[in-house]
């Protein structure tokens, strides 16, 4: 089964990392306008149980993408898993790991199989590598941006 990681430096505590994604409205944040997403329904907090709804634009075509939250360690990790979608299965990890007092890291870890077995990880492996690539290189860079302006997320 593919994994995908992405793991970026913050200097930012742990603590004001983890308070960005808690935040009200980080999720529709964390949607880059070019990727052909809308947050339809966003999880009303990180808590196991709690769902997100999501369209996503393939072709011509939304598909809906619902996650659902099934681990959380506040202040340290939550994780989702798709209850429906376009992955045969997706189960995404989001940690962030202290570096000190005053920095962490980021870290998103997806497990993720495509539809068709092996035929569509063939054809399509290197599309969905692709976009995780270029959605998580936003998603980090909004998060880094945010929680190390003074201002804050």
């Amino acid at each position: 089964m593919p994994v995908f990681e992405k793991r970026t430096r913050i200097a930012a505590s742990a603590a004001r990392v983890f308070a960005f994604h808690e935040a009200p409205g980080a999720h529709e944040r964390l949607s880059p306008p070019w990727s052909g997403q809308r947050v339809v329904s966003p999880a009303k907090s990180l808590a196991v149980g709690e769902r997100a709804i999501v369209e996503i634009k393939m072709g011509p075509l939304w598909q809906t993408f619902v996650a659902e939250h099934t681990a959380y360690e506040p202040g340290r990790m939550f994780r989702d898993e798709q209850r429906k979608g376009p992955f045969a299965r997706w189960v995404h990890t989001h940690l962030v790991e202290p570096d000190g007092d005053s920095a962490s890291f980021l870290v998103d870890r997806i497990e993720y199989e495509l539809p068709l077995g092996a035929l569509g990880q063939m054809f399509g492996g290197w599309f969905a590598r692709r976009k995780l690539e270029q959605l998580f290189d936003f998603r980090h860079k909004v998060t880094k941006e945010a929680c190390e302006s003074p201002a804050g997320a």
